[in-house]
This record gives structure tokens, C-alpha cells and sequence, in this order.
């Protein structure tokens, strides 16, 4: 489940993948949403040079500044922000760095994050309950864990870790409070239901209060949909999932943007009049091969889509027509700049 960072030693999960995918070029401008240790954004880059840029975000300062130095080689063709892609198109329209060839959405925990960073992500290591990708927020996973309400709680564990022994989790935890370390969370979850097969019994709800803590879920489902005003002509938008609650907003989300009619299947006539902004390129979800997976087990659950910007309708008619602007959105430039005009106003009037 790892995004495989500076000191890893490791190639980034499904690298290969992503490069074709993203459709990488020389002079190609490029987004990594979830830049991590920089080791999908350092490919890129220098598979785009020469003229590549890079735009990478990531909410976490201490991932930040990895990148920075792993990085650093490029220089200007970087431009590195502390922040969450949540907030995609308005960062974009702040450098002034949009349209973009590609976009990346690389959803793991980097190495980095579970590796002793002191924040609690995983139970291998003892930590305070944090969990926060950027400790400026103000929730921790010790506030869920310790005030919320039982039913609330089981509710959380069983929505966004799909544990089934939810309740019975809640209760114990609600019964053991204060609950203040990662290993005690641990031995709590395992004391409650007990230890079988290889998983360990504490892995879903960490994961469902690492979710809740950061709202991974819904920021994902509002970046995806900014991630689309981004893209150029014929741009390419491509996520990496690791867990089935992800992989299925991915899913959905691409599916409904490629399809011309969204009405319920009851609807006898097309009613939504819905324009497609995508087109789905792997029909297929690609995962990595058995020989990455030997090399990286955290890799295993990985999944790969990708979806490609078409000019639909409502970008012709903001063209309207002027037969130039038409000429320059259907060009290699890949430029839609009436739309993009449309969407920098609205944004600066906000």
C-alpha cells in the first residue's frame, strides 16, 4: 500500500504503468498529486525532459521536503506545495500551471509515513494516535478514538475499514479508554476478536481511522472532479488505488464521465442531457506484475486507471465560433483557453 519514497531503495508501485498511462513527453507539463518521496515525479521528469515541468502536491510538509532534495537536480522544472489535493484547480489557477498534459493520483502511504515518522500510521511501530497527513489539522485519530460515540465509532470502523466485527470493535475500545498509543489500539482490537490468518485484526480499523482523520474519500471525489477542468485536450488523468472504498469512487467516477447518458436504467428516454469528458483508456484494471509484488508485498493491492480528456461538447460551444480558438483545442497544443479563461474568472471573483 506504499508509495515508495527516497530512502526506499524501491521503484515506485507500477512506475512503468504510470509512465504509460500519463502518455509522458518531452516539454510536458505534469501534476503529482500525492508526491510523496518524489519517486514518480523524478520519472517523470526525466522522461519529459527536455521542458518538463512538474507541479507536486502533498499535504504533508515532511513529504515536502524529501521531494525537494530527491528533486533538487531539476530545478525550475519543479514547483513543490504543501497542501491538499483537495484544493487541485485553485492551487493550479494560483501558479498559474494549468492546462497539463497528465495527472497523478498515487493514493498509498509512502514509506516515509509508516516508517517511524512518529505519527501513528501503523501499529508496527509505537506512536501517539496522530494519523494526520498534515499535523496543522486539528482532529487526531486518539479525538476519534477517545470521544466519539460508541455507535458512531463502529459506524466509522465498518464504513471506511469494511470490518465486520465494527460493533464489537467499538465497544471494547469505548470500554478500554483513554486509548493513547498505536500498540495499545493494537492489542485492544486484538483482544476483542482475536487473531486469524495473516492480516492482522487491527489493520481496517487503523486504515478506517486514517480516512476519517484526513476525509480521504470525499477530498478524493471533489479532486477528481477538478482534476477534469485541469487536463488538456487529450490529457490524461491516471489513479493508483490501494483498498476497494478508493478503487470505487476511481471507478465510478470515470465511468459516469465517459458515458453520454447518466439517467437511472429505469428511464425510458435520455433526459440528463450529461456530455462526456472522458474516455476510459485501460477497459482493464492493471495491477503489478508477480515480479513486483515479490519485489514490494505493500504493492499487491494496487490498482491502476486512466482516462483520457476528449473535448466535448459544452468546450465547443465556449468556443463558439471562432474557428481559431477550434483550431488551437484540437491541436497537439492540447490548450482548451476559452474553458480555462471561463474557470480562472470564476475563481478570481470568489
Amino acid at each position: 500500500m506504499v508509495k515508495k519514497g527516497l530512502k526506499s531503495g524501491h521503484t515506485p508501485v507500477l512506475l512503468a504503468e504510470t509512465l504509460k498511462a500519463l502518455g509522458v513527453q518531452p516539454g510536458g507539463r505534469y501534476i503529482d498529486c500525492t508526491i510523496g518521496g518524489g519517486g514518480h515525479a523524478g520519472a517523470i521528469l526525466q522522461q519529459s525532459s527536455p521542458g518538463g515541468q512538474l507541479l507536486g502536491i502533498d499535504a504533508d510538509p515532511n513529504a515536502i521536503e524529501i521531494a525537494r532534495e530527491r528533486l533538487q537536480p531539476y530545478g525550475g522544472s519543479v514547483l513543490l506545495v504543501n497542501d491538499n489535493f483537495v484544493n487541485l484547480q485553485s492551487i493550479c489557477i494560483k501558479y498559474d500551471f494549468f492546462p497539463v498534459h497528465g495527472i497523478l493520483f498515487d493514493l498509498g502511504l509512502s514509506s516515509l509515513q509508516l516508517n517511524g515518522s512518529g505519527r501513528g500510521f501503523s501499529f508496527q511501530h509505537d506512536a501517539p494516535l496522530d494519523m494526520r497527513f498534515n499535523p496543522g489539522q486539528k482532529i487526531t485519530a486518539a479525538d476519534i478514538v477517545n470521544t466519539t460515540p460508541e455507535t458512531r465509532l463502529a459506524h466509522i470502523i465498518r464504513t471506511y475499514g469494511e470490518e465486520l466485527q465494527s460493533q464489537r470493535i467499538a465497544r471494547i475500545i469505548v470500554r478500554e479508554r483513554p486509548v493513547k498509543t498505536t500498540l495499545q489500539l493494537a492489542g485492544v482490537i486484538e483482544k476483542a476478536i482475536g487473531r486469524r490468518g495473516r492480516i492482522h485484526p487491527a489493520t481496517r480499523t487503523f486504515q478506517a481511522l486514517r480516512i476519517a482523520v484526513n476525509h480521504e474519500l470525499e477530498n478524493l471525489e471533489m479532486a477528481l472532479r477538478q482534476a477534469v477542468d485541469v487536463l488538456g485536450y487529450e490529457g490524461r488523468l491516471v489513479v493508483i488505488t490501494y483498498h476497494s472504498l478508493e478503487d470505487r469512487i476511481v471507478k465510478q467516477f470515470m465511468q459516469k464521465e465517459s458515458r453520454t447518458c447518466i439517467c437511472p436504467p429505469e428511464t425510458p428516454v435520455c433526459v440528463c442531457g450529461h456530455v462526456p469528458a472522458l474516455r476510459i483508456i485501460n477497459k482493464k484494471v492493471i495491477r503489478p506484475t508477480p515480479v513486483e509484488t515479490g519485489l514490494n508485498p505493500r504493492s499487491r493491492s494496487a490498482k491502476l486507471r486512466a482516462a483520457e480528456r476528449i473535448l466535448n461538447r459544452d468546450d465547443a460551444e465556449l468556443a463558439g465560433a471562432d474557428e481559431g480558438v477550434i483550431d488551437v483545442t484540437r491541436s497537439p497544443g492540447w490548450r482548451r483557453p476559452v474553458l480555462l479563461k471561463k474557470i480562472r474568472m470564476a475563481f478570481l471573483a470568489a
